[in-house]
């Protein structure tokens, strides 16, 4: 589980301290999205940079693994809008 007294150290985009915080993971795997809610990981106050603990990425690792065996805490729909509709 998560240490809140670890130290992420600073931010290897723009030298910030990160801190740490709950974040939700969006990965695609396979062609399909998931979202792994409540990720502890140490996000930059200034420039948004995220990363999370060699542990911690281990778990979501297994996590998406064995996602075809788990049930979804809940499901969202998520809009597509292709780039060129817009450009």
């Amino acid at each position: 589980m998560s240490d809140k007294n670890y130290d992420y150290g600073k931010c290897h985009v723009c030298g910030e301290q990160m801190i740490e915080r709950q974040i939700n993971q969006d990965l695609w795997v396979k062609g399909s999205l998931i979202v792994i809610e409540n990720v502890p990981a140490g996000v930059c106050p200034q420039c948004g940079e995220k990363v999370v603990k060699a542990d911690v990425g281990q778990q979501v690792a297994a996590i998406i693994a064995h996602s075809k065996h788990l049930q979804p805490t809940r499901s969202i729909n998520v809009p597509v809008i292709a780039f060129k509709e817009v450009a």
